[in-house]
């Protein structure tokens, strides 16, 4: 006689539903990071976010797309003294070209630490992210040759760079928000030779989207005195 123990159906029904969890996971679909990065060639710092909002969300095609992100808001402040100054007239939307020709113009590039990612849920929350592909600074650093800076908006884009260093950095030693550290980086050439890239420095700055718990003065103020230590002001 077998006796089955009374917890068996529980586990069973944990199992079963274990697995429908994951089917769901399994199912949602890998998304290509939509923007392809600014690189202007005399670039000497690079921004590095994570991922951007689904596409009804879009006020442009461009970084930091939503409206509602204070990006462009900030950089209008801290440089033009406008946090209008990107937008298009009253309209809710930014102006593109005009932030692009800006970066180029300043030698501020842009490039997403994500290449590929899912959505665990409908929205742009980076916990609700699942990293499928980092960006491969083996093809990116080379094209912006006198970068030295990476800076960071916000915690996840910082933990995915870290987690391209050869070394592992414990998360207890990751730059709280405002802080910087050495970034040791190195990239292999064609021909699989280990090359030192410059002396990189990784800063991390305050998230620009309203969900984080800052007002926009200090975001911008957080900027600014960024931007003024990088000699962009």
């Amino acid at each position: 006689m077998t006796i089955t123990p009374s917890n068996t159906q529980e586990d069973a029904n944990n199992k079963a539903n274990n697995e429908i969890v994951a089917t769901e996971s399994s199912s949602r679909e890998i998304e290509n990071h939509p923007f392809a990065p600014v690189l202007p060639p005399n670039a000497t710092i690079m921004m590095m976010g994570t991922f951007p909002p689904t596409s009804d969300k879009w006020a442009m095609s461009f970084h930091y797309p939503n409206f509602y992100n204070d990006m462009w808001r900030i950089y209008g402040r801290v440089f033009f003294d406008d946090a209008d100054y990107f937008r298009v007239g009253d309209e809710k939307r930014f102006d593109p070209e005009r932030i692009r020709n800006f970066m180029f113009e300043r030698g501020i590039a842009s490039c997403p630490t994500v290449k590929q990612a899912i959505r665990e849920k409908d929205n742009a929350s980076d916990k609700n992210l699942t990293v499928v592909t980092p960006v491969d600074l083996d093809v990116i650093l080379p094209q912006v040759p006198k970068v030295a800076t990476l800076f960071t908006t916000g915690g996840k884009a910082t933990e995915v760079l870290l987690g391209l260093l050869d070394k592992p950095i414990a998360k207890s030693k990751h730059p709280k928000t405002n802080q910087s550290m050495d970034y040791p980086y190195q990239w292999q050439d064609a021909d699989n030779k280990k090359m030192d890239v410059n002396d990189l420095t990784l800063y991390r700055l305050p998230s620009t989207s309203r969900a984080y718990p800052l007002s926009l003065d200090k975001k911008v103020a957080a900027y600014q005195a960024f931007f003024e230590r990088m000699g962009k002001l």
